[in-house]
């Protein structure tokens, strides 16, 4: 079962990018206009001429093409599969930084093989720049970063390492984030892999990861969740109220309506407001009721981060249902054109977790018959 589930986390969440993909920055109405309604499958770029039309980042996204959501995930992986250990903020540095700048992979928004650190957007590159050439405390590098989704974004893999523990994958999540984010940032990191750590349990339901995202959450983060949610339930659909989502979750925001438009206040530490994100997957995920389409479609027509939305939805949903739920020509499509092998890469982190739930109930038993010993001779003496 932990292998399905894990497969499910990672494939889920890699189609919900792809898909998301097509839609990020955009708003309901240009969504709509532009694919002729709802988005209901794969989609080609918003914007044909991708190159010209968005000369900063001219990456091919669509045709199911993963970002660089999916590409952290996999580079977290990565960092699991070297150390076969749960991480802290220094393993997690010393490592990351290789992926980054010393791996060629294959690209497919670039498509070529390239470095990840030519993909990664800005506050990504902050790992970098912090870790690897101002050699900052690790524990302390995200301060000063934008305050974004970066981390949330690819904290998965600690869901599943972390499998049945939320609350010790909140605290894995916190630690580790602390290298690339601060704030509601790294806030959100937690939670979200809390959110998968408890749809990792059998038979968990969405009422029983709802209430853990909002016991472990804290400040906006908290709230924004709270609202989403009880915005969510609301509803029934989230086909024409994607504006009650909306407006649920705007007090909470630090950007603009037009998403391309932030303002002077956006991104900066608080400690009322929160990432979109992670509020909205899971208001997605209760509009839904654990469905993984319609949670997933949410996330890409909701447009804003689309792709990071529909990839947290995805994830939490695969969790839950394993890979059977994902659409099988999502599937295929979103790893034929991404060049990837999404099942084995689920079976890796699954072999992982496995290791570590072995370490650490041998060091559970230690503690245990330590403290069971200290204890008993201090009620003797």
């Amino acid at each position: 079962m932990l292998q399905e589930k894990a497969i499910g986390v990672i494939a889920g969440a890699a189609v919900g990018d792809a898909l998301g993909g097509s839609t990020e920055g955009f708003s309901v109405a240009d969504i709509k206009a532009r694919f002729g309604g709802y988005v209901e499958k794969i989609e080609g770029p918003f914007h044909p001429d991708y190159a010209a039309a968005r000369p900063i980042a001219p990456f091919y996204k669509g045709d199911g093409h993963i970002t660089d959501d999916t590409m952290m995930v996999e580079s977290l992986i990565s960092v699991y599969e070297q150390t076969r250990d749960h991480l802290d903020a220094f393993s997690f540095a010393r490592l990351i930084i290789p992926e980054l700048i010393e791996k060629n992979r294959y690209i497919p928004e670039m498509q070529r093989e390239a470095l990840l650190i030519h993909r990664l957007y800005f506050a990504e590159k902050w790992l970098v720049q912090r870790l690897h050439l101002g050699k900052v405390d690790p524990r302390e590098a995200g301060v000063g970063n934008m305050v974004n989704c970066g981390a949330a974004m690819y904290m998965a893999p600690v869901g599943i390492v972390n499998a049945g523990n939320p609350h010790n994958a909140y605290r894995e999540a916190i630690e580790i984030s602390g290298a690339h984010q601060s704030s509601f940032g790294r806030e959100a990191a937690g939670v979200f892999a809390a959110a998968i750590a408890q749809a990792m349990i059998p038979r968990t339901t969405v009422d029983e990861i709802m209430d853990v995202a909002i016991d472990l959450a804290n400040d906006g983060t908290r709230q924004a969740i709270i609202a989403s949610i009880k915005a969510a339930k609301s509803i029934s659909t989230w086909r024409d109220n994607l504006h009650v989502l909306r407006s649920a979750f705007a007090p909470f925001d630090t950007m603009e309506e037009n998403y391309r438009e932030a303002g002077l206040d956006a991104r900066k530490p608080s400690r009322l407001n929160s990432i979109e994100e992670l509020p909205l997957a899971l208001a997605m995920v209760v509009v839904a009721k654990g469905d993984y389409r319609e949670s997933v479609l949410g996330g890409v027509n909701y447009g804003r981060d689309s792709d990071s939305i529909a990839t947290m939805a995805g994830a939490i949903c695969g969790a839950m249902h394993g890979k059977s739920v994902i659409p099988g020509d999502w599937l295929e499509t979103v790893e034929r054109e991404s060049k990837r092998d999404f099942t084995a890469t689920g079976l890796r982190i699954a072999e992982i977790a496995e290791e570590i739930h072995r370490k650490d109930q041998i060091r559970s038993e230690k503690v245990a018959n330590d403290k069971a010993e200290l204890f008993a001779s201090n009620i003797r003496a």
